[in-house]
């Protein structure tokens, strides 16, 4: 019997040449890697996936047209055979828990070092999930925050989280009114009950906690 391993294919989808060929450079000399293909758009990723059937894609988020994340939902529709990788620079946790709502199975930091990528490839070929270090404590996190219905965010409506999320953007209650086909004095109650559920008093207090509790996608400004 042979003991010649297969090789893990992958395919790497970034729409910056540069980056293509500084992940080709880093996995070629890898000998049980094959890298069978590239695309710049996410358009060519599905074409090139379809043909190829790559083990892996290397996914970049940010991308005309189709970005990483539609793509990533198609394939997993589509080719659910073949396992995405996201590379990106984005480690807030916002983009995190879009990027595995989207059904990726591994999330890499473009930052990271050469061997840490290649166990990730390795690790998601192997059917494991690979997050790396502070992507891994924010899933972890939310993970945590979802099962614990003791938390104040689970006191709050749908509604309630509705009309707290546009209050974190900064809209009047006239604006959240329209905005959801309510009254202005039904507003002032959500206002006001979501205010009283939470123990927040000030909309600074407001917008901190639904970001901090992903109910906003704003992120946190530094402090100066």
């Amino acid at each position: 019997m042979s003991t010649v391993k297969k090789k893990i294919k992958i395919l790497i989808v970034d729409d910056h040449p540069v980056v293509r060929k500084g992940l080709l450079s880093c996995l070629a000399a890898k000998d049980h890697l094959k890298i069978v293909g590239e695309a710049g758009n996410g358009k060519d990723a599905i074409k090139l996936v379809k043909e190829l059937a790559p083990d892996i894609v290397l996914m970049d988020v940010s991308m005309p047209g189709m970005d990483g994340l539609e793509v990533t939902e198609a394939l997993k529709k589509d080719s659910p055979q073949t396992k995405v990788l996201i590379l990106s620079m984005e480690s807030g946790r916002g983009p995190v828990l879009r990027i595995i709502k989207a059904g990726a199975r591994g999330y890499v930091l473009k930052d990271a070092p050469t061997d840490e990528l290649v166990k990730a490839i390795e690790t998601v070929h192997a059917g494991e999930a690979y997050f790396s270090g502070l992507v891994a404590q924010i899933a972890l996190n939310q993970y945590v925050s979802d099962a614990d219905d003791t938390k104040p965010v689970a006191k709050l409506s749908e509604r309630e989280r509705e009309v707290l999320a546009l209050i974190a953007e900064g809209k009047s209650n006239k604006e959240i009114s329209q905005h959801l086909g309510i009254g202005v004095r039904t507003t002032e109650t959500h206002r006001e009950r979501i205010m009283r559920k939470l123990d927040i008093h000030s909309v600074a207090g407001l917008t901190k906690f639904a970001i901090a509790n992903g109910i906003s996608a704003l992120e946190e400004k530094p402090k100066a």
